[in-house]
């Protein structure tokens, strides 16, 4: 630690120090006054919320999102009398620019230009390979290791009235620093990056005559840990202040806010799925048959979400008048890509099957686009002659309205009904065993911003349960404390009910889990082994003898030159080159890993 602060940089505890001044300063007389006690109705709580029976709920905290100007934030709708806990933050700074300087615009104007930049450099860099609405391309280039990003730093928020008095306790959230986990931390995931977005490259390889970028400085904290203070809205608040210690003096972003007192629905999400197809007195269901499934979404007092029968349209969400607060698909408005850019904004909704369960594997057949715009709502994915199992997912609204809307909008896609039934087909040859059928979708409602998931079991040709052979595990070595499955990603703590959602895309061939997870553990910094220890997520030495480029270069960023010369060179950061990085490049090389332990 002393060389540390030789070096200039901020102690763990020496920032926690800062925060807690700062908080001292704002809730005293050197912020202003608090509010006097006739402005707070009685019985209301101005800190620490201990009432019997109040169930925090997990607020969403937004700013420079939705369009906004930067610095600023969407008014926040809550629930009066509530109480909460700060379990996601998001804040985005952005510059345009008409030449390629990388991200050095953030760098000299707005909010973000006073933070220390030192060290900052270009670490990953992939283009969107499916070509833009006028044939041009999009490259985004990925910063990280500036001081900001991996600091200890300490969130502090402050509830306000309308004058900026105080009208609670602030509350400091300590998002620790990118090179490691701490048990002072306040949150499971931390990710400081910034990003350049070129938009109008001439190829996939070729931005030298482009003219379009945008620059982003992202930060964001999510998933509470295990103890995370929980805290009451006077009647009086109409604002939370959002301070940042890598920010100087008592600068802030001003969250408006708007309390309800008899919301339409309560908090929570949860989704329940119903064959409506009843299988034969067996209870089992034949090859070949179709079988029709009804998903019903609930808040959490179980009140439904949607009129039996169907969901919003596309054209209602985009609109803002779905007020139940379902989610659909937002990657038209709002670009992400896995670990760098927003994904858990994406809050696609989308249901699977995959089975039998003894014969569960990654899908590695890619899916094209075009396979959207077709007639069947229903994509398969996966068949047993070519992937060794059987899947077909499904999304809502279905992919030949949701994706035919944005490319052929005058096909009325976005307007069409959208049913809460969806019918899948096994094949005539489906093997005996247990498919797994799933949704997983999210909510956001009143500062909520949550997933939902859940996976429900039928057996095909035969009325005894077959169980999935997972490779891999036990996650929750690491997945705790406000990390665990249940909670993050898609709140899917069954990780046998994935693979079929996780099909690599044509245009987004990062889809399978095994690129995601190698991908997000080798670059976070916070995994607590070393990368080259495959046994600490791998059981048995079968499992990391898979060879292609999507195994291995999802996690290793280079690879010997006689490696370029026979399989060519990477092209992409996640399966290290196109379409062909899914097949197995031999049977004989990569038998084990180095410093693997299997």
């Amino acid at each position: 630690m002393s060389g540390q602060l030789a070096l200039g940089v901020p102690s763990p505890a020496s920032v926690l120090l800062r925060g807690l001044g700062l908080a001292a300063l704002l809730f005293g007389a050197g912020f202003g006054r608090s509010a006097a006690a006739s402005e707070v109705a009685p019985g209301e709580k101005t800190g620490e919320d201990t009432r019997v029976g109040s169930k925090p709920i997990p607020l969403a905290l937004e700013v420079g999102y939705e369009g906004l100007a930067p610095g600023k934030a969407q008014p926040l709708r809550v629930k009066a009398g509530q109480s909460f806990y700060i379990n996601q933050i998001d804040v985005r700074e952005v510059v345009k620019s008409t030449r390629d300087e990388g991200v050095d615009g953030l760098r000299r104007t707005g909010r973000f230009a006073q933070l220390p930049w030192q060290g900052l450099k270009l670490v990953d860099e992939e283009p969107i390979i499916l070509a833009n609405a006028d044939n041009t391309y999009t490259r985004r280039r990925f910063y990280r290791q500036a001081q900001w990003m991996e600091q200890t730093s300490v969130f502090t928020v402050l509830p306000v009235d309308g004058w900026g008095r105080p009208t609670g306790r602030p509350i400091l959230l300590n998002i620790g620093r990118g090179d490691r986990r701490q048990p002072t931390d306040d949150f499971f995931i931390r990710r400081l990056r910034a990003v350049q977005t070129t938009a109008d490259c001439k190829s996939v390889s070729d931005c030298s005559t482009a003219r379009n970028f945008t620059e982003e400085a992202i930060v964001e904290v999510r998933n509470a840990r295990t103890g995370a203070t929980p805290f009451t809205l006077t009647r009086n608040t109409r604002a939370l202040r959002l301070f940042w210690t890598m920010r100087a003096g008592a600068d802030y972003y001003t969250i408006p806010i708007e309390q309800e007192d008899k919301p339409a629905y309560a908090y929570g999400a949860s989704v329940d799925i119903k064959a409506l197809t009843p299988p034969r007195a067996n209870g089992t269901y034949a090859a070949g048959s179709s079988i029709t499934f009804q998903l019903t979404l609930r808040d959490g007092a179980g009140k439904r979400l949607h009129p039996q029968g169907s969901l919003p349209t596309y054209k209602q969400y985009t609109s803002g008048q779905v007020e139940s607060g379902i989610q659909y698909y937002r990657a038209f408005f709002e670009p992400t890509t896995t670990y760098y850019l927003r994904k858990h904004r994406e809050r696609m909704l989308m249901t699977q099957i995959i089975g039998p369960a003894q014969k569960l594997q990654p899908i590695r057949s890619i899916v094209d686009l075009d396979a959207f715009f077709g007639d069947d709502d229903v994509q398969t994915v996966g068949t047993l002659e070519r992937d060794g199992v059987f899947a077909q997912f499904q999304t809502f609204p279905p992919a030949n309205d949701l994706f035919g809307g944005a490319f052929f909008p005058d096909k009325g896609g976005w307007d069409a009904a959208v049913s809460d039934t969806w019918t899948y087909t096994l094949p005539a040859n489906a093997e005996p065993g247990t498919y797994l059928v799933t949704v997983k979708g999210r909510r956001v409602y009143l500062g909520e911003d949550i997933p939902f998931s859940k996976t429900i079991n039928i057996q095909v040709e035969s009325a005894q349960p077959t169980q999935p052979s997972l490779t891999t595990g036990p996650c929750n070595s690491c997945h705790s404390e406000g990390g665990e499955l249940a909670k993050v990603l898609h709140a899917n703590d069954n990780r046998a009910g994935c693979n079929a959602c996780h099909a690599p895309l044509g245009f987004e061939l990062e889809g399978p889990i095994a690129v995601r997870t190698h991908f997000i553990h080798s670059r976070s910094g916070r995994y607590d082994s070393p990368l080259q220890q495959c046994d600490k997520c791998h059981l048995k030495a079968e499992g990391i003898q898979r060879t292609s480029k999507s195994a291995c270069l999802s996690c290793h960023k280079s690879y010997p030159d006689s490696h370029v010369q026979q399989f060519g060179a990477i092209e992409s950061m996640y399966v290290g080159g196109g379409r062909e990085s899914f097949q197995q490049c031999t049977d004989s090389c990569h038998k084990t890993h180095p410093g693997s332990n299997l």
